[in-house]
């Protein structure tokens, strides 16, 4: 078994940033380097196991998607090999297949979240208020209902390690004007729709998901970050799908439910993963990978 990577050290580039599971270098004036760590976060805090192969599994199936998805909205990629961008062969050895470079773009202030289906936060607000993100609802909807129609309910982007707000449509028009909104009210919808009736055929139901969006120079709306992966999406096995119940899913729920079972408080430090644990996630999202894409994961 591989170590998984928890931090990379890349000298030949500057960091930028460091994410909840990205690393993020400078190339020049227009591009950068987005490394995808085996870092895990549950409940908006870093965990201090990594998840064998998350980041490359995380990278090629984003990968897969920008590809499939790219007729809808251009996307962040750049098509330039990662390789060629540092200077070593150990530098090298920490891309591995979970590293792209891509267009810097000026990103909107918010997440661009598509739920499909009723579940989580969203079924949380309708059993007490009959909406979702202020949004009515039909009554009679149950736990996991399929919705008529997919809703786009947008948050405010949190700082790391402070949680993410629903916020209405009117605020999403006033954080970054109502046409763009619209413009990503619709886009986002529409990325959902076409990912979600291709992984029915797949068996997996996409039940939610989140995008991110940026502008380039020109003003031109850019899909950036990741894109329907398990750390972005609910993915469901469509063979345990029953309404009035949540399924099993092929995201981190599976270590979300183990942190709940030891009453952690859901505040840093977070405690390490049991070896079990970590392996099972790792062996989740893989078939997710393999089952979504049909390909076998590519590594060096």
């Amino acid at each position: 078994m591989s170590q998984p990577l928890l931090k990379t050290n890349i000298q030949s580039l500057k960091l930028i940033h460091q994410g909840k599971v990205r690393d993020i270098y400078d190339i020049d004036d227009n591009t950068m380097l987005l490394v995808s760590t085996d870092r895990l976060s549950a409940f908006d805090v870093i965990l201090p196991t990594g998840i064998e192969n998350k980041g490359a599994m995380l990278t090629q199936m984003a990968n897969f998607w920008f590809e499939k998805l790219k007729h809808v909205v251009p996307n962040h990629l750049t098509g330039i090999d990662p390789n060629t961008v540092v200077n070593s062969a150990e530098e090298q050895a920490q891309l591995n297949g979970r590293a792209v470079v891509v267009k810097k773009l000026k990103a909107l202030p918010i997440e661009a979240i598509v739920r499909g289906y009723l579940v989580g936060s969203g079924w949380k607000e309708y059993q007490a208020k009959g909406t979702v993100c202020g949004i009515a609802l039909p009554q009679g909807l149950h736990e996991a209902s399929k919705l008529a129609q997919p809703l786009f309910t947008p948050s405010s982007k949190a700082a790391v390690g402070e949680h993410d707000e629903n916020i209405t449509l009117a605020q999403c028009a006033a954080l970054i004007g109502a046409d763009l909104a619209d413009q990503v009210a619709k886009v986002a919808i529409q990325l959902y729709i076409e990912a979600a009736e291709y992984a029915l055929t797949k068996g997996i139901i996409i039940a939610d998901t989140k995008f991110e969006f940026g502008l380039d120079a020109h003003g031109v709306l850019h899909v950036m970050d990741e894109v329907l992966t398990p750390d972005s999406s609910r993915f469901w096995p469509l063979a345990h799908y029953r309404v009035g119940s949540n399924p099993p899913s092929y995201d981190k729920q599976y270590v979300r439910d183990w942190l709940e079972s030891i009453a952690w408080n859901k505040k840093p430090p977070a405690p390490a993963l049991p070896d079990d644990v970590a392996k099972r996630t790792s062996e989740k999202y893989l078939e997710a990978y393999e089952t979504l894409t049909g390909q076998m994961l590519h590594q060096h």
